[in-house]
């Protein structure tokens, strides 16, 4: 099976530039918990997370007007449509991430795949062993 077999494609995305109020409020519209933030290229230079506003912009204080740039996670995890799941899952293990963005070959935005897209279609080992690695405690205490 193939990331293209189970991604999200054209997932909703959003600019630098997007504020993190915009953010949350498309992230509450859409009911998804990450938005992957692109150039005006289409290609990814970041993601952000619900977690992100809530523990990287709200805990710290900061305002709804707050780009999201500010609070994104840089280090994206991407892969190809052809990438087999396996070996994206493996990617995911290796990183703890629960969302990696699927890039063409063009390296522009063309999908997202999850970690509960890997639940609901690969196999039950793959599932458990994603689950399982992506949520080993990293050594950090508190909310991020």
């Amino acid at each position: 099976m193939q990331v293209q077999d189970i991604m999200t494609s054209n997932p909703v995305c959003c600019g630098g530039n997007t504020t993190i109020q915009e953010a949350a409020k498309l992230m509450a519209e859409r009911s998804i918990g990450a938005l992957p933030v692109l150039n005006d290229a289409g290609e990814p230079m970041g993601i952000v997370t619900d977690r992100d506003i809530c523990c990287g912009a709200v805990a710290e204080g900061k305002s709804g007007d707050t780009a999201v740039s500010e609070v994104m996670s840089t280090d994206v995890l991407t892969t190809s449509p052809e990438e087999d799941v396996s070996s994206c899952c493996n990617k995911m293990e290796e990183r703890q991430v629960r969302r990696a963005v699927v890039t063409d070959g063009e390296g522009k935005c063309c999908g997202m795949v999850a970690q509960a897209d890997v639940a609901r279609e690969a196999q039950g080992a793959e599932t458990a062993d994603l689950v399982q690695k992506v949520s080993q405690p990293e050594g950090r205490s508190g909310c991020c």
